[in-house]
């Protein structure tokens, strides 16, 4: 399970932005490799088109989490109930499970890779996105929050001043 940044930067920041939290968030499912895939939370039905009549492909590539856009459901409040996804695997085997974001998130804490000490004063106020995958009998729960970065991320690209990547923060194959 990944973990936010090395909290230990915060004190030498003199800032009380850290640990970055949230109190609401964004939502998205993504289902690959499945012959039928169900989700609904927070009272909404994310079943990715046709997903629940059709199989889902494999992933378009071996690094397609990198492309995955922000969520799209935004803005909801820590924490409904758990998430109820239904799904049958490549092997036909139907599946049923709860995903109880509240208590993966319970600390409600932002999970980054930049160092604290990298993360300018005053620039977290955001609402990280929260991703759900379904992958034939495996689930996992992504986070992906926009940070921004004191240093431009690529060299030369003065739009590069912050990362969004996908961290792994909880993971079960059924």
């Amino acid at each position: 399970m990944s973990t936010q940044s090395n909290a230990g930067s915060a004190q030498t920041s003199g800032s009380s932005m850290f640990p970055l939290r949230f109190v609401k968030h964004d939502f998205q499912v993504f289902c690959y490799n499945t012959l039928r895939c169900h989700v609904i939370y927070n009272d909404f039905n994310f079943t990715p088109y046709k997903a629940d009549e059709r199989p889902s492909p494999a992933p378009p590539s071996a690094d397609y989490r990198e492309h995955w856009p922000f969520a799209s459901y935004l803005g909801i409040r820590n924490f409904p109930p758990p998430a109820q996804v239904d799904w049958t695997s490549l092997d036909g085997v139907a599946h049923t499970a709860k995903v109880d974001i509240g208590a993966i998130f319970k600390d409600e804490r932002v999970l980054y890779n930049v160092p604290d000490t990298e993360i300018p004063d005053r620039s977290w106020g955001g609402e990280p996105g929260i991703l759900l995958e379904v992958n034939d009998r495996t689930i996992s729960v992504y986070m992906k929050a926009f940070i921004a970065t004191r240093t431009e991320q690529i060299p030369g690209n003065k739009y590069s001043y912050g990362r969004d990547d996908v961290i792994l923060a909880w993971t079960h194959t059924y």
